[in-house]
């Protein structure tokens, strides 16, 4: 029989509504980040730098660009014919099997998989957050003080903690009580949504709790644990983390790679972060273009100016054209004399001649203000921005647009253009 010593169950089945129409053709570990990435290479790269040789990838919302950019593992070294990565989407079986309800529920509909390699110990992850960590320091922590349960934590701003699971725990870590998202937070230690649970008391709480609706970690399976085993212990993170649910967190962290001195750091020869590499040109810059505080993906050509913005591969910025503070993915193309501020531009769109987005001032999104409340304009993929229009801030576009879905050659402060019957 297979005996792996620790493998890893990473949750990207997440559609990630609050990224609005970045996600409304692509899971959100798919989501480009930081001109040549996406989401889910930081957890996939961590569990390689951890020794972690065992993933499986839970996938469930728009999984076709994630499975294409998995593939068998190579960038990451997980094509392994033992163990390596492997996708795990819901299938239909013989007695209930359904759409993943909830995060624990998931893992519970996988139970045969994690079986097939008799893991001491299972490393519970999500797909959707940027930083780095070793596993193995968090798994040694957990077997030193003889935890059956240790949660990954980090102390947030007290006036943060509601938005997250906290947790109470003694000097030692020893975790005394748990809350999901509480009005009145006791504790500014908030779960990361990172777990290790000893593998027989995993699979003793998943069994014994498969037919609770919407099964989930936070509010089902480490309370479970914590009323019968006790031994649920803290694991203390003190590095970089990034929750990247929201445009506004999206783009911060994004712009955060560009400081003069980054706090989270693309360059380390020790902790490299893999991905999936596409056979692409090198950059080219024209007589008379300008880039600064810029990180400029491969095949990209720039004839105009960018300064302090994330492009990735393919990017094409005609002469004339001016680019600030944005986001633009992979394939996007700003014509001449366009000017872009503080954008997020997703794959292949193409912004037309004289164009100017995020000209001025906030409104409230007369789309979904939950989404859409910043002074961001974000636009979807495969979009069509006609020339010499003007786009307000807090805007969300996607979709063909013509000249006529302008009024007055301009979109509102907080107004939207969805074409197409997707991308809310």
């Amino acid at each position: 029989m297979i005996k792996k010593k620790m493998i890893a169950m990473l949750l990207a089945g997440g559609q990630g509504s609050r990224l609005g129409v970045l996600t409304a053709k692509v899971a959100k570990p798919a989501v480009s980040f930081g001109g040549k990435y996406s989401i889910i290479d930081f957890p996939l790269s961590n569990c390689v730098n951890s020794g972690v040789d065992t993933v499986g990838v839970l996938t469930q919302y728009r999984p076709l660009r994630l499975n294409s950019h998995i593939g068998i593992g190579i960038p990451w070294d997980l094509d392994r014919n033992i163990g390596g990565v492997s996708v795990l989407p819901p299938y239909e079986r013989s007695d209930k099997g359904d759409w993943y309800s909830g995060t624990a529920n998931a893992i519970y509909q996988n139970l045969e998989y994690m079986e097939s390699f008799n893991p001491d110990y299972v490393l519970i992850l999500s797909g959707d957050h940027i930083y780095k960590m070793d596993y193995e320091e968090m798994l040694d922590s957990h077997k030193a003080k003889g935890a059956t349960v240790t949660i990954a934590t980090m102390a947030v701003p007290w006036e943060e903690a509601s938005r997250f699971g906290v947790v109470i725990a003694d000097e030692n870590g020893h975790i005394t009580d748990f809350e999901e998202k509480p009005k009145n937070p006791r504790s500014n230690l908030a779960s990361m949504g990172i777990y290790i649970f000893t593998w027989d008391v995993l699979r003793e709480a998943l069994i014994a709790l498969a037919d609770v609706p919407g099964c989930d970690f936070g509010k089902h399976v480490i309370p479970f644990c914590h009323e019968k085993y006790g031994t649920c212990y803290t694991y203390e993170f003190s590095g970089y983390w990034k929750d990247v649910g929201t445009l506004s967190s999206y783009w911060e962290a994004n712009m955060g790679l560009v400081d003069i001195v980054p706090e989270f750091n693309l360059y380390e020869e020790f902790w490299k972060i893999y991905t999936k590499e596409n056979a692409v040109p090198p950059q080219y810059m024209a007589p008379g273009s300008s880039a600064t505080q810029a990180l400029i993906g491969e095949g990209s050509s720039i004839y105009g100016s960018v300064h302090h913005s994330i492009l990735s591969a393919n990017v094409i910025v005609e002469e004339g054209a001016e680019v600030v503070d944005s986001i633009l993915m992979m394939g996007v193309h700003v014509g001449k004399g366009a000017k872009v501020h503080k954008a997020i531009i997703a794959e292949n769109t193409v912004i037309g001649d004289g164009a100017i987005l995020g000209e001025g001032e906030y409104a409230e999104s007369k789309l979904d203000t939950r989404v859409y409340a910043s002074d961001l304009v974000t636009v979807a993929e495969n979009s069509v921005i006609p020339p010499n229009v003007s786009i307000g801030k807090n805007t969300a576009i996607s979709g063909v647009t013509l000249p006529e879905d302008y009024p007055n050659g301009r979109l509102e402060d907080g107004g939207y253009i969805i074409r197409g019957g997707e991308g809310a």
